[in-house]
């Protein structure tokens, strides 16, 4: 069990299938992986297990698990075992010593419990998580739109102007968790006030995306009241609806639909070849508004975390 040498083993470390194989690449020479934090379990030439930590930027600690993989093809009886030492040997070397390790994310077909083959390679992989302490935190949906799809058009119920400052957002940020239904928000609520939740978003994850911010929209009713915000922005990989609220007082009435839509306008203006999105599980409202907006869900995510 040792990390990979750099480049030049791509191909080794790529032997076992995944989708982010293709990306590893550009994660290596933008800094968002490093050969330290890709390990390898070998027996002779074969590669019986694999896992990998990835960063949002060059020079940031490991932000998630997002690569763990075993040989589903193999016979043996111990590739579960295999990946539990891979897992705890990476853990140890690649984390400082006694750190909580970061969250686990996997994609998954939309419909891995139904193909008995997914749904084996699925549940092993969660098997090497849960016996290295982690523990399933939550299901999310993963969405698509594509421009063979209608664009929405204007509603007309408001007006859509940018946003004047980060100080706004957060603002707004924070009443919009008065009652969410996303998992990792409220699992920041139970450590922190609602405004430091509402800034930590803000600094962690919409403060860095490089792309435009007068693509950020809030809506307005005739009289300027804001009733909800949508932040469209391009990630590392993709454009994407990186947040949709509709603020609590405003809920009910479905506004959503006319706020998505404007999300994705802005987005299908800039001649994209797709918009990508998430949301949890258990949040009905929003998956119902993003299939009324074409949005197909095209895979799953499972996120497991450490206590």
């Amino acid at each position: 069990m040792r990390p990979i040498t750099g480049r030049e083993e791509l191909d080794l470390f790529s032997q076992l299938p995944y989708v982010f194989n293709g990306e590893l690449a550009d994660d290596l020479a933008a800094g968002r992986r490093r050969p330290a934090w890709m390990w390898v379990a070998l027996r002779g030439d074969r590669l019986l297990a694999r896992a990998a930590w990835w960063s949002r930027r060059d020079g940031d600690a490991p932000f998630i698990l997002d690569i763990l993989d075993i040989d589903d093809s193999a016979a043996d009886p111990d590739r579960v075992d295999i990946g539990v030492r891979l897992l705890q040997t990476t853990t140890a070397a690649t984390l400082p010593n006694g750190s909580r390790p970061p969250e686990y994310s996997r994609f998954v077909p939309p419909d891995w419990r139904e193909n008995a083959a997914t749904r084996q390679a699925v549940e092993d992989r969660m098997t090497v998580l849960e016996r290295a302490g982690a523990q399933l935190f939550v299901e999310r949906l993963r969405w698509d739109w594509h421009p063979q799809s209608p664009v929405p058009e204007p509603g007309g119920r408001f007006a859509f102007r940018p946003v004047h400052d980060a100080e706004e957002l957060v603002t707004l940020m924070a009443l919009a968790l008065d009652g969410t239904l996303d998992a990792h928000s409220r699992d920041d609520l139970t450590r922190m006030s609602v405004h430091e939740a509402a800034v930590k978003h803000y600094e962690e994850e919409l403060a860095r995306y490089t792309s435009p911010r007068d693509w950020w929209r809030i809506a307005t009713l005739p009289g300027g009241e804001p009733v909800g915000f949508v932040i469209p922005a391009r990630n590392d990989y993709n454009p994407i609806i990186a947040y949709l609220a509709v603020l609590p007082a405003h809920r009910g009435n479905g506004y959503i639909d006319d706020i998505l839509a404007e999300g994705t306008r802005i987005l299908a203006e800039q001649n994209v070849p797709r918009i990508r999105a998430s949301t949890d599980l258990g949040n009905t409202p929003m998956a119902n508004a993003f299939r009324r907006a074409g949005y197909l869900n095209f895979e799953r995510e499972i996120n497991m975390t450490w206590s």
